[in-house]
């Protein structure tokens, strides 16, 4: 079957100004192994990669200038799973467990390495328990019976709230599929100020927008490992 939507998270990946401690506490409190550490490709900052499965890793990134940036709870970060942050930044993440025992086993590894865990808690379309990780990361562990059933979670009330419309909702819930074309075919398009755009100053997007997709692979590709086979 092909799969025309996301199928999960290679890598979610947080800055940080303290590489080796994000290390110490994913590896020695979560269990989870490190799989790369690196100069960051094309950058003047250092990229690790923890695993959580083998197409599933949390990484960070420090440069130098993160230790210049003063984390502030409610706009950096929001400190509790329920306490609001800035749009755009992470307010939380939760991991998975496979089953409620798996949840507690994690809970029992959390609480033995001295961090205090909060839960099971039960949500109804999952359990979770919830704990801190370094620089004020507010993190999750959870577990679903079954996968969530829209019908009693999208909340009519709150798609009011939202501004969702009936048709808005039925489009929400049958996303459109591909484009009926050959893969990789589709151009780049023009630059629209109303779409959303990555942060590089304009006169940089502006040039990378209309550079071939050769062109920015040629420029951008980094396939070797640093430590390569012997």
């Amino acid at each position: 079957m092909t799969v025309t939507h996301p199928d999960g998270v290679h890598h979610l990946a947080i800055s940080t100004a303290d590489v080796k401690s994000q290390i110490e506490f994913f590896t020695q409190v979560l269990g989870a192994e490190l799989v790369a550490l690196y100069w960051m490709h094309g950058v003047d900052a250092w990229h690790a990669f923890v695993e959580l499965n083998d197409t599933c890793s949390i990484a960070f990134v420090e440069a130098k200038a993160n230790k210049e940036i003063v984390p502030i709870p409610g706009v950096t970060h929001s400190g509790t799973p329920a306490d609001p942050s800035a749009p755009g930044t992470m307010q939380h993440v939760a991991f998975n467990t496979g089953t409620h025992d798996d949840l507690l086993r994690m809970r029992d590894r959390i609480r033995s390495a001295g961090v205090t865990v909060f839960g099971p808690i039960n949500h109804g379309m999952c359990h979770s328990i919830y704990f801190a990780g370094p620089e004020g990361l507010t993190l999750e562990c959870a577990t679903s019976p079954a996968p969530i059933p829209a019908d009693n979670w999208i909340d009519p009330e709150v798609v009011e709230l939202a501004g969702i419309s009936a048709d808005d909702l039925a489009r929400y819930r049958n996303p459109p599929a591909d484009p009926a074309v050959e893969p990789g075919s589709v151009a780049q398009p023009p630059l629209d100020p109303t779409k959303p755009a990555m942060g590089y100053p304009d006169e940089i997007m502006a040039i990378m927008a209309t550079m071939s997709d050769d062109d920015i692979a040629a420029g951008m590709n980094y396939p070797d490992p640093p430590v390569p086979n012997p």
